[in-house]
C-alpha cells in the first residue's frame, strides 16, 4: 500500500464515524501523508452575534483538517494541544479551506501547521496543532502489526 492509498483509507474510517465535521458540513478536499485539506461554506448557523463566522467553526475546521493529516499513516493519534490566531473574519457565504502540513513526527510527537483561507485567498486563521499518538490504528493492515 502506498503513503497515499494509506491517507486515504485512514481518512475513509476516520469519516464513517465523524460525525462532528459531517454535521458542521465539512467536506476532505484533499488527503495525503502528513497532509489534508478540508473545507466548509460558513452557512447562517455558523456566524455570531457580530455577523461572521464563530471562531470556534473555524477552530473546528482547521483541528479536523489536522486530525486527518496526523492520522495519515493508520496511526491512532489525538491532540495534545493546539493554538490558533484569528487574522480575519470568515463572512456569510464565504468557502473555508483548512490546510494541514505535518512539520515534524518524531516518535509519538508531531508537529502541524494548518492555515486556514477564504475562496480569496484571504487568511482567516493560523493555526498549529502538537498530536501524540496512542494505541491502535483506524483500520487492520494485512500481514502487519503495530
Amino acid at each position: 500500500m502506498t503513503p497515499k492509498e494509506r491517507a486515504e483509507k485512514s481518512a475513509s474510517a476516520m469519516w464513517a464515524d465523524d460525525n462532528a465535521s459531517k454535521w458542521a458540513g465539512m467536506e476532505i478536499t484533499k488527503v495525503d501523508e502528513g497532509r489534508a485539506v478540508l473545507e466548509l461554506t460558513v452557512a447562517p448557523h455558523h456566524c455570531n452575534g457580530h455577523g461572521i463566522c464563530h471562531g470556534g467553526v473555524t477552530f473546528m475546521l482547521a483541528d479536523s483538517a489536522f486530525a486527518f493529516a496526523c492520522n495519515s499513516r493508520n496511526q491512532a493519534t489525538v491532540a495534545q494541544h493546539n493554538i490558533i490566531s484569528y487574522l480575519a473574519p470568515g463572512r456569510e457565504g464565504d468557502r473555508l479551506r483548512a490546510e494541514a502540513t505535518e512539520l515534524s513526527l518524531q516518535g509519538r510527537s508531531g508537529i502541524y501547521d494548518i492555515r486556514v483561507t477564504n475562496q480569496d485567498g484571504t487568511v482567516i486563521a493560523e493555526f498549529r496543532g502538537f498530536s501524540r499518538a496512542i494505541r491502535g490504528q483506524l483500520f487492520e493492515e494485512e500481514g502487519e502489526t503495530r
